[in-house]
Parts: structure tokens; sequence; C-alpha cells
């Protein structure tokens, strides 16, 4: 039950930040990682996928509602690198790639946005092809003359241009 209450403290802390509690959303992201810490491998019979990766995600999150891009960007690079990020489910990691991509975007990164957004369609394809975001996040990029690669090419897959 622990993995439980630990996801739904990192909602409430996405939450919180979305509504511009960033304070609030790094107390109860630090709560979040606190529980984390203590699980044991076989603590999430729900499957919920919660534990320190899922922490350090919504830590990007957080610092990419917050402004802080330059934290946000700093972090993914870091967290796409570990082995447990690998072990998550391909859906989250290609919501999760979706929203390191308009983190990118804050920062003026197409490259890195072109990259998660390529990276996130191969890892799971109806994340990027079907989410309403994903078509925002697609046309903000694909807006660059010349379009980065593979970003021309989805926004193709999705309907954006011809």
């Amino acid at each position: 039950e622990w993995a439980v209450g630990g996801t739904l403290l990192l909602q409430a802390a996405l939450a919180a930040a979305g509504c511009g509690e960033h304070r609030r959303a790094d107390e109860l992201t630090d709560r979040a990682a606190g529980v984390a810490a203590n699980l044991r491998e076989y603590d999430d019979q729900h499957h919920t996928s919660f534990g320190p990766v899922a922490v350090e995600l919504a830590r990007v999150l957080v610092a990419a509602s917050r402004g802080d891009a330059d934290e946000a960007v700093r972090r993914h690079v870091t967290i796409v690198r570990q082995e447990a990020w690998r072990r998550l489910p391909a859906e989250y990691r290609g919501a999760y790639l979706l929203d390191a991509a308009r983190a990118y975007l804050q920062v003026g990164d197409l490259c890195g946005a072109a990259r998660a957004l390529v990276d996130a369609d191969s890892v799971a394809p109806a994340e990027v092809r079907c989410r309403p975001l994903a078509r925002t996040v697609i046309a903000d990029v694909a807006r660059a003359q010349p379009a980065p690669a593979g970003v021309a090419r989805l926004a193709t897959l999705v309907g954006l241009t011809r």
C-alpha cells in the first residue's frame, strides 16, 4: 500500500505545481521521496511504478512548471540514463517524454524537444499520436524552419501537415 500512497503524493505534487503552488509541490515531492526510500522491490503490488525514479520524474515536471527549465532539463538528462528508467512501462515513459519536450521548449532547445518527441514516439506511439498535448508540442517544434529531424514526419503522422 506504500506505493499507492507515494503515487498519490506525486499526483498531489503535480497538481499543486500546476496551480502555481511550487513550495507545496516541493514538500509533497519530498514526502514521496521519503516513502520511495523505504520501499522494497516487491512493495508495488498495484503496479503503480512508484519508486525513486518516479519521484525524480516528478521533480523534473515540478521544476518545469516552476519555470526552472534548466533544472528540469539537467535532471531529465540524468534520469533517462538510469536502468530504472528503462524498467518503467512504455506508456509511462512516453507520457513523461512529452512533458520533457515541453520543458525543452521552455528553454528554447528545439533539438532537445524534438529528440524527446521522437523518443516518445519510438517508446509509446499512441501517447504521441493520440494525445492532444502531443499535437500541441509537435506543432510548436515543427514551426521551426527547417523542422528538426523526425518532427516533420510526426507532424504528418498526426495530421498537422501534408
